[in-house]
């Protein structure tokens, strides 16, 4: 290894490395106990995102930082750029040296990389990871916090009812699988949909169309929320008119385990039973695929969807923070 940063005092014996300078063996340990940590906690396989962080280590791709314990790494974080923004896709400590000293020397880091360059003015990041308590972050001038809760359904003590009542039940609305030529008028119900929403301050790309446009063919295509899952995902029309009234997409983190990556409804389709049809189709489906348990995120404050959820059988397992860094 190569590179050191001189040692920061509050992280005591922990120095940094750029994530350049190592290799993916050096990580191995580390990202055992993250691998097994996601499983632990939240029955998610992290293994295929894991493996994608050694493959960029090893091609000298992946822009951010590794803590180093002694000699060995225990910790890292990493960010991409995109447009105006950067991300922090990642950050974890292992469990023996897991302080908020070495957290913050890490997110400080990176928000530092990344502030570093010229055409950014935002950083967002989700580090379910990260100790969950609130408190004290780098640059607390420039950041917004939002608390976040990620929600488990066991399908042993599920309460899946039949379709609840109006136009939905009705049949002014049906519902279809999910198919590739649904993601443009996706995108524009997403965009619409998420309008004023506090998600929309979460993920700048629920804020238009383009943006929704990259959100989707992300998680479509990267393992970040899992492996899509196409046949448990569906989407609602209204009968008369063919418009999009909302979308359900689901995937596999586990064998065992769905994951709903992204649920939403038309604000002219509110009210009616649409989300619950939705995310019963749903659920029956990974059911029938014989997954045992689903989860979930929601913001903490979205208090009608959190009533949805746990009115079907979910219920909060872990709570966690979304952090956006502006006006820096």
């Amino acid at each position: 290894m190569a590179a050191r940063v001189d040692p920061n005092p509050k992280a005591h014996s922990s120095r940094l490395v750029e994530l350049r300078h190592v290799h993916s063996e050096d990580l191995d340990s580390m990202l055992d106990e993250e691998v097994a940590a996601w499983r632990n906690l939240l029955d998610w396989d992290f293994g295929k995102s894991a493996d994608l962080v050694r493959h960029f280590v090893d091609m000298r791709a992946l822009n951010g930082f590794a803590l180093l314990d002694g000699e060995e790494v225990a910790g890292y974080a990493y960010y991409v750029l995109e447009e105006h923004k950067g991300l922090v896709g990642d950050l974890f400590v292992r469990e023996a040296v897991r302080s908020p000293e070495n957290e913050n020397l890490l997110v400080e880091s990176v928000l530092r990389a990344i502030m570093s360059e010229r055409q950014v003015n935002r950083v967002e990041s989700q580090l379910m990871m990260a100790h969950p308590a609130r408190r004290s972050l780098p640059l607390p001038r420039c950041l917004a916090s939002f608390e976040r809760n990620f929600m488990m359904l066991d399908f042993e003590r599920a309460s899946l009812g039949p379709a609840r009542g109006g136009p939905a039940a009705g049949g002014r609305v049906y519902l279809e699988k999910w198919s590739e030529h649904h993601q443009e008028p996706a995108a524009q119900l997403i965009a619409s949909a998420y309008l004023g929403h506090v998600d929309s301050q979460i993920n700048d790309q629920y804020r238009s169309v383009p943006g929704a446009r990259r959100f989707l063919f992300n998680i479509v295509q990267y393992p970040g929320c899992g492996a899509f899952f196409k046949p448990a995902s569906c989407t609602a029309f209204d009968r008369l008119t063919g418009r999009m009234a909302g979308i359900s997409l689901t995937s596999l983190v586990m064998p065992h385990c769905g994951h709903i990556t992204q649920i939403c409804v038309a604000p002219w389709a509110r009210g009616v039973g649409v989300g619950y049809e939705l995310l019963r189709q749903s659920l029956g489906a990974l059911s029938a695929e014989g997954c045992r348990k689903t989860s979930l995120t929601v913001t903490a404050s979205n208090r009608e969807a959190i009533k949805l959820y746990e009115d079907v059988g979910f219920v909060t397992i872990r709570k966690f923070f979304a952090y956006v860094w502006e006006g820096f």
